[in-house]
């Protein structure tokens, strides 16, 4: 016995026409909002098998080879597993809304890298930190141009992987260049050295209260919790934005020069963040 299912027939000829130019909207706005550099903790090979055949990977991979290459590895279009849980300017799920750029690095020399366990440190000084290679951050400098160009990302919003889980991670660490990159190439965002000076006041600092000073970290895009002291969660963040801003001395402590650093980066960026 036949019967006629005729209404689950797929038909060769379309039944609609897609119209993509007699209106669009203006509410709109790009899908990748931020871009996030990481370092390897590891050498090449392993580097490559780890972000290639593992539960995380990566947009892009720069090697320390001496070649003219950076290596994509996810399409821009997908989705890479490189955030992990994350946070910043608002937003939360990084994955889902940046690129992610795995630049081969050991992190952490192997000498210091035990330093913490032992109690004697709460956290790694610029000097335990690896160098990265000069072609590297070329290489990184004009990758990140050419995305941030690409999706209109707002410069604050090119972070590393410890500004966004500043208890979770510390890279690409002390020893990169972020200052340099800002400068030479025009890459992420830095504060204005006048700035800088203008609220470096002893007096100013120690009126502030940890609650303000906690909502100007808020302000600049970093999550911290709502207590009243510099617990070891707050002073994860505060030593995040060490590494980024003030790399040759990051004590995870709240102190006049970090205080006056941050006042300057909110005096330049905050509320520009595009938050849809």
């Amino acid at each position: 016995m036949i019967l006629p299912f005729s209404g689950c027939v797929a038909t060769s000829t379309p039944r609609y026409v897609i119209d993509s130019t007699s209106y669009q909207a203006t509410g709109k706005s790009q899908r990748i909002k931020t871009i996030v550099l990481h370092y390897t903790v590891s050498d090449n090979e392993r580097s490559i098998k780890t972000l290639t055949t593992g539960q995380v990977s990566a947009h892009y991979l720069i090697l320390d080879r001496d070649d003219d290459k950076v290596y994509s590895l996810v399409d821009e279009s997908e989705r890479a597993w490189h955030a992990g849980d994350s946070g910043f300017a608002g937003r939360t799920i990084l994955n889902d809304t940046s690129i992610g750029i795995e630049i081969v690095n050991a992190g952490i020399k192997p000498q210091y890298r035990n330093t913490l366990n032992n109690g004697a440190l709460d956290y790694h000084p610029y000097e335990h930190y690896v160098a990265f290679d000069e072609l590297q951050i070329k290489k990184v400098a004009e990758l990140v141009q050419d995305i941030a160009k690409r999706y209109d990302i707002p410069p604050k919003n090119i972070v590393g992987h410890a500004d966004i889980a500043p208890s979770r991670k510390i890279d690409p660490g002390a020893k990169f260049p972020w200052q340099r990159l800002y400068k030479e190439y025009g890459v992420g965002a830095w504060y204005d050295e006048f700035d800088k000076q203008f609220f470096m006041h002893p007096d100013t600092f120690a009126a502030a209260t940890i609650p303000e000073i906690k909502q100007e970290l808020r302000e600049y895009g970093y999550r911290i919790n709502n207590s009243d002291e510099w617990d070891k969660a707050s002073r994860d963040v505060v030593y995040a934005f060490q590494l980024h801003f003030r790399p040759q001395r990051p004590t995870g402590e709240m102190d006049l020069e970090t205080y006056a650093i941050l006042r300057a980066l909110n005096k330049k960026y905050a509320g520009r963040d595009d938050f849809y």
